[in-house]
């Protein structure tokens, strides 16, 4: 019976729940026993499959045109009439596998995930899924047709970032001002947006009988290896080793630049006059250049990369109504992983799709696992797969190995990228730390000034260095443009981690490079059957929060940044 699941695109998104449902009776019916239930997770992996990359599918047509009606309306129909049904069927199905007692090979984790998702589920709250699910495409919406005049053209916020690495100060000035005075139009649109959603996300946690919204989502998001107290104490570890480093940077930054004082508009220039980096003139360039770079770091990666362009799994360019942003999602029911991204020509793409790159060797290394529920991995470490690979494949931007820069170049991406890193830290601070204390404070987070002033005081605990002064409205609204924060809440502080165990990765493999990549991969391919802190040994590294390990990655990445700025 199960033969008979669609497996072309095409056909899977004409699917209705009326199709779906005979299969999920199916497996809610049968009898399960140690002789059969190997054969039943195949058979509800296929039919998770399904569903899984029906939603995919859809959501992608989504954000590649928020302005597309026809898409919007057949997402819309997937969130209403499947999404409810399949997610009640899903439960019953993990609650017939839990009351049977069976413990299947390598399904440990799953079932520790299977029991917390169980404990967790409310029908009440499957049309609270779906309203949520539309509040984050209204975002989208909002956000994706943001766009400026500028020298005769319209132009979209995103296409407006290369201009901030003119030489020109006035001109980066000027355009900055322009785009936050666009942000700005929206500002009332964004403050009743995240109302609605505060709104929704209390419910939630009061129908699941937990606490707070927080208590919620860390059950959610099955952490079971940290806690909000670990993040806190991540917080103060970023605020005593990664602050004064970013201080730092900011003073050579400022030095360098002849300047009293930095304002926003100095932060991507080079500080030295050169002129910006670009890796590629457009995007068959950028995709061959990027195919190049990851056949060094591995040939098999670059087979994964090639399979990618060549089955039309990038949609890479920026345009008007595209969803800002960048992401990579699985197509489960082919295997395939797809990346969207929003290029302009900007060094920060090449990283973005470095990173997405890594994101998608995870969908390929763990597409031998037999069962769906073996492919869910915190993001934690599935972090650690994309910025991983932006280190792993540092060492080939240049056009020496069929990549991006003169070597001299190459240097001066990877200084770039090392400061940003450092710089990333204390913003990843500002995000998580600001989402505590709105799940902690929801009725004064209802009030959207309250949230600006939360975010001020944790910006100016974080992120000393540069000069706001007149733009402060630009300044307290800035978690209006975390697109985290509205549509995956409390999805942040896994940058910060991940990082930190990339960091690990790269530092293993100055030393030993290929088996740094070989324990890498390693660790991908076991996808979700081992908890956390293993998947980081096994990839060479240790889930740190305390302000040592911090001190330590620090103090490599500011030497190899001197050491490098020899050769730039």
């Amino acid at each position: 019976m199960f033969e008979n699941l669609p497996t072309q695109p095409d056909q899977l998104i004409r699917w209705d729940w009326p199709q779906f449902e005979p299969y999920a009776e199916e497996l809610i019916n049968r009898s399960l026993t140690a002789e059969n239930v190997e054969q039943w997770l195949q058979d509800w992996t296929a039919f998770n499959q399904c569903i899984d990359e029906q939603f995919n599918r859809l959501y992608v047509a989504t954000t590649i045109n928020t302005a597309d009606k026809d898409s919007e309306e057949r997402f819309n129909h997937f969130m209403d009439a499947i999404y409810p049904r399949a997610e009640e069927a899903g439960q019953k199905l993990k609650e017939k596998l839990l009351a049977s007692g069976l413990e299947p090979r390598g399904f440990e984790v799953p079932l520790r995930n299977m029991r917390a998702e169980a404990d967790l589920f409310r029908q009440e709250n499957l049309p609270l899924v779906a309203e949520e699910t539309r509040l984050a495409a209204e975002y989208d919406r909002i956000l994706g047709a943001q766009t400026v005049e500028w020298e005769g053209q319209e132009r979209t916020v995103s296409q407006m970032r290369p201009v901030y690495q003119d030489p020109d100060r006035k001109k980066r000035e000027k355009a900055f001002r322009l785009s936050a005075e666009r942000q700005l139009a929206d500002r009332q649109k964004l403050n009743d947006l995240w109302v609605k959603f505060l709104t929704v996300r209390q419910k939630m946690a009061a129908n699941a009988g937990k606490p707070d919204y927080r208590a919620f989502r860390w059950q959610q998001l099955l952490r079971f290896d940290y806690s909000p107290k670990d993040c806190e104490t991540f917080h103060r570890a970023i605020e005593e080793a990664v602050v004064p480093a970013a201080e730092r940077i900011y003073a050579r930054r400022r030095k360098a630049m002849g300047l009293e004082r930095l304002r926003p508009w100095d932060l991507n220039v080079d500080p030295y006059g050169r002129p910006p980096l670009r890796p590629a003139a457009d995007v068959p360039a950028l995709i061959e250049r990027t195919r190049a770079i990851f056949s060094k770091v591995d040939p098999e990666l670059g087979h994964y990369f090639d399979v990618m362009a060549r089955e039309g799994l990038l949609d890479l360019e920026n345009r008007k109504n595209k969803a800002p942003g960048g992401y990579c999602t699985a197509f489960s029911r082919v295997k395939r992983p797809f990346i969207f991204m929003n290029w302009v020509g900007v060094h920060d793409d090449a990283q973005t799709l470095l990173h997405e790159g890594g994101h998608s060797f995870h969908v390929f290394e763990t597409a031998g696992l037999p069962y769906i529920q073996q492919l869910a991995v915190g993001m934690e470490f599935a972090e650690v797969a994309s910025m991983g690979m932006e280190l792993l494949a540092s060492p080939f931007l240049g056009q020496e190995h069929g990549g991006y820069y003169t070597p001299a170049d190459a240097s001066r991406a990877l200084v770039e990228h090392l400061e940003s890193a450092i710089l990333f830290w204390p913003y990843m601070a500002v995000v998580d730390a600001f989402q505590h204390w709105v799940y902690q404070h929801p009725v004064q987070a209802e009030n959207p000034a309250n949230c600006d002033a939360a975010w001020l005081e944790l910006w100016q605990r974080f992120m000393p260095g540069v000069d706001w002064s007149g733009l402060e409205d630009a300044l307290v609204t800035g978690w209006h443009r975390k697109m985290h924060i509205f549509q995956a809440p409390f999805y942040y502080v896994e940058y910060g981690l991940a990082q930190l165990g990339a960091v690990q990765v790269w530092r293993n493999s100055l030393k030993d490079y290929r088996r740094a990549v070989a324990d890498y991969r390693k660790a991908l391919a076991l996808g979700g059957t081992v908890p956390l802190p293993e998947l980081y040994r096994a990839a060479g590294a240790r889930l740190a929060f305390d302000t040592d390990t911090l001190k330590e990655a620090v103090a490599l990445m500011e030497n190899q940044i001197e050491e490098l700025e020899g050769r730039s």
